[in-house]
């Protein structure tokens, strides 16, 4: 989200300078163009009023300077001329000991000519034809008020330029956060479904969302029925095994097989083993509940049920215990860690004399699940075994042999590492490291 508004923002701010920048400088540049043509239509008006000035004299051609302005006979003025004629020529008095340059061709000049005491002049030249003779005269204004006045423009437009654009960005900003607001509160959504508290998005959005929105509502409705069903098929079918089970374990507990020991004793293992299993996974089933679909796991509220229920499946001899920071939840699915800790919790109760124990610790950049046992323990060229699927406890003469295949599959999948170990009674200890989300 914060990469949208990054985006729109610098796409914003691109477009705006670039924009600014040009309307600035076309602005500047016509408004310059029109201001020299304001000047050159006075200059043109003094070069004519110069050329009325000049009378016939005594000596030939001369300056009637009763017609002159004054700012002619005023030193560094910023009005100036040049008169030329055959081969002399005429300079106002405020030239002072300056002069000015005789320019190549009529008209005004936008290049700037240097003048008296630095001064930039915007220089007119225009060729008459007076009492015989050919005449140029260039009047010369000073220019630098003009570009002075110029400067502070394009340093208050710049200032003016840059408020609007920060004013223009805040605004923007503010209209882009409401505009996004709906995917943050959507987002928001998502998150509270992973943990577990809403199941489903709400519909009141723009129409822009509604698609999105009505799409992954369908799907957590899909996912949630599906669940349901299959948890529902699970009771139902756990259910159904459960009289021919107890039929079948009353038919070889009674006389009728005296015959034959060695058949009723297998047989009385066997569908002990069913009758255990079953109740183990209608028990698991029975853990889940109506849990909403990415609930997070929370230790105070499912751990004691578990160890009660381990407790039920393989006797009140056993001391289940677990230690874990009051109030904390885990960052994964309630489903998945109910699966693996009832894995390795199950298989250890399998196999511990009297001691059981879970411990969760939270560090920094992660949580490290344990659990230990006072078994016989797994000799240590043994433990890469007991993890591949097929491999199960309930078939094996000597050592664990877990066959928790499906516990090494959730690991892999959240980027975890497992890792066997001997507890502290000469058992056990299986120690499952999650990094932090």
């Amino acid at each position: 989200m914060r990469s949208i508004q990054r985006r729109l923002s610098l796409g914003l701010i691109s477009v705006m300078v670039i924009v600014g920048l040009v309307l600035a400088q076309t602005s500047l540049w016509l408004f310059e163009v029109g201001l020299q043509r304001y000047l050159e239509a006075g200059l043109r008006n003094d070069s004519e009023s110069l050329l009325v000035a000049l009378v016939r004299g005594p000596q030939g051609l001369q300056l009637d300077e009763r017609h002159l302005s004054p700012a002619y006979q005023r030193p560094f003025s910023g009005h100036y001329f040049r008169i030329d004629f055959s081969d002399s020529h005429w300079r106002s008095r405020s030239l002072w000991d300056q002069d000015l340059p005789l320019l190549d061709h009529p008209g005004l000049h936008s290049n700037l000519q240097l003048g008296p005491g630095g001064q930039r002049l915007l220089v007119l030249r225009s060729d008459y034809r007076r009492l015989g003779q050919s005449i140029s005269i260039s009047v010369a204004q000073d220019y630098t008020p003009v570009s002075d006045s110029f400067l502070r423009m394009r340093q208050i437009g710049v200032g003016l330029g840059l408020a609007a654009l920060l004013l223009i960005l805040f605004l923007q900003r503010l209209t882009v956060r409401r505009a996004l607001k709906p995917l943050e509160r959507a987002r928001e959504q998502i998150a509270q479904l992973q943990q577990g508290q809403r199941s489903q998005l709400d519909d009141q959005v723009p129409v822009e969302l509604e698609p999105l929105v009505a799409q992954i509502n369908h799907l957590l409705a899909h996912t949630e029925d599906s669940l349901k069903r299959s948890r529902n098929a699970l009771g139902n079918l756990g259910h159904a095994l459960k009289t021919p089970l107890a039929v079948l374990l009353s038919l070889a507990a009674s006389d009728k097989l005296d015959d034959h020991p060695e058949l009723r004793k297998i047989l009385k293992e066997q569908l002990e083993q069913v009758q255990q299993r079953l109740n183990r996974e209608l028990n698991r089933a029975r853990l889940s509940g109506d849990a909403l679909p990415g609930a997070l796991f929370d230790c105070d509220a499912e751990l004691p049920g578990l160890l009660a229920t381990l407790n039920m499946i393989h006797g009140e001899h056993l001391a289940l215990s677990y230690v874990a920071p009051a109030g904390l939840q885990l960052p994964w699915d309630r489903e998945d860690l109910l699966e693996l800790l009832g894995n390795l919790l199950d298989n250890a109760c399998k196999w511990a004399d009297a001691e059981v124990r879970l411990s969760v610790i939270e560090r920094t950049d992660g949580f490290a699940l344990s659990v230990e046992d006072d078994g016989p323990g797994i000799p240590e060229e043994q433990r890469a075994q007991v993890f591949s699927r097929g491999t199960r406890l309930d078939e094996q003469t000597h050592g664990h042999g877990l066959g928790l295949g499906i516990v090494r599959d959730i690991v892999d999948t959240w980027g975890g590492l497992l890792v066997l170990g001997e507890s502290e009674w000469g058992g056990l200890k299986v120690v499952v490291e999650l990094p932090k989300r």
